[in-house]
């Protein structure tokens, strides 16, 4: 995966790469949008539960974006283990 993608900040952004990562147990931390929609961050709250990954949760898509460096909103990142 590139930088644009995250892993080389340490970090995996979007459900999708999300949940292979955690699928893999490479995620040691997500981090949710409170405004992100259930039936796109369900598949993701529910492999933590599975795989006791910690969640947290962020104001917004909007501010989770950013705080990524992304022009648009994410839903879910997380955050990779040993970055």
């Amino acid at each position: 995966m590139n930088a644009a993608k995250g892993e080389d900040s340490g970090r995996v952004i979007g459900t999708k790469q999300l949940i292979k990562y955690m699928e893999q147990d490479r995620v040691d931390e997500v981090i949710l949008a409170r405004d992100a929609e259930p039936r796109v961050t369900h598949r993701v709250l529910e492999l933590a539960r599975l795989k006791g990954v910690r969640v947290a949760y962020a104001p917004s898509m909007r501010e989770l974006g950013r705080s990524c460096g992304i022009a648009v909103g994410a839903a879910a990142i997380g955050r990779l283990k040993n970055a």
